[in-house]
């Protein structure tokens, strides 16, 4: 299945996605009118006041999307000057200040929510995946497409800052065929053969049971998702796919949780796929306090 190949790996494609999340979240804050629409900043605060913040984790957890904080001012205020003090990846601890931002106080104010939200949404993930890894090192963690819309490369991105990987990214990169595809095409054997026949890209095929395995198994399918099975199924299923495909791909999924992913990875499987990665990861709680003002 292909992973190395995601979007989320670019910079390029990274910032303009950070870029498009960043002028969408504006929009839903601000409409057309742009930063005026921030009745209460511009209410209170004077046009000719500067400001200079800190952005301040406030838990244990692993950083990502320092980017949303550039992307964002940048797209208020470019007078806005933003100084790195972590880097995406770095694990930190309540009190560490991870940026400091300096410029009018106005966009200062108007931007802190967006990019906080966005910071703190992706480095949820980083520190869920984090977690993951360090309880299965036996195994390759990787997520799924259960992303929300839009954000599907800044969360791919933000899984690798956990040290976790990347599934296929959408539905043109890899095929997978789950349970209705089976249904719909009459059978696993049959859906494993045509989607073969049809293109070259790497195939994965959903198994539920033994004769689900043995029928994809025998119309050649390279990769198996193994889903829903218990550590102890898992570790018979694995024996006999080894016996029978050497050199086959297994995946497991379904009911993944930190308290039992370590006996999943122990079962031998080559990677587990999780969708609370992305679907469930709760927010690191991020601040951004105003140190200091002045009038230019």
């Amino acid at each position: 299945m292909s992973t190395d190949a995601a979007p989320a790996h670019d910079r390029a494609a990274l910032s303009a996605a950070f870029e498009r999340a960043i002028a969408t979240a504006l929009r839903e804050d601000l409409g057309s009118t742009g930063a005026e629409a921030d009745i209460t900043t511009v209410s209170t605060v004077r046009a000719d006041t500067s400001g200079e913040g800190t952005v301040i984790a406030k838990q244990h957890g692993v950083v990502a999307g320092l980017e949303a904080l550039s992307a964002t001012f940048e797209q208020l205020d470019d007078r806005v000057e933003v100084e790195l003090l972590e880097q995406d990846g770095n694990k930190v601890q309540p009190g560490d200040t991870l940026a400091i931002v300096r410029g009018p106080a106005r966009a200062i104010l108007t931007g802190e929510r967006t990019a906080l939200n966005l910071l703190g949404h992706l480095s949820g993930i980083a520190t869920l995946a984090h977690k993951f890894v360090e309880k299965a090192p036996a195994a390759r963690i990787v997520e799924t497409r259960k992303t929300l819309p839009g954000l599907r490369a800044l969360e791919k991105y933000a899984v690798t800052c956990g040290g976790a990987s990347n599934h296929r990214f959408s539905l043109w990169d890899g095929v997978l065929i789950k349970d209705n595809h089976i249904v719909a095409a009459g059978g696993v054997g049959e859906a494993v053969r045509r989607a073969r026949k049809a293109t070259t890209l790497p195939v994965q095929v959903e198994c539920a049971t033994r004769d689900d395995v043995l029928e994809a198994i025998g119309a050649g399918a390279p990769s198996l998702l193994l889903d829903n099975a218990t550590p102890d199924e898992l570790r018979e299923l694995v024996g006999l796919i080894r016996e029978r495909a050497p050199g086959t791909l297994i995946e497991a999924s379904g009911g993944i949780t930190l308290d039992n992913v370590d006996a999943i990875a122990d079962t031998g499987v080559d990677r587990i796929s999780i969708g609370a990665l992305t679907h469930s990861a709760p927010g690191l709680d991020v601040s951004l306090n105003l140190d200091r003002v002045w009038s230019e």
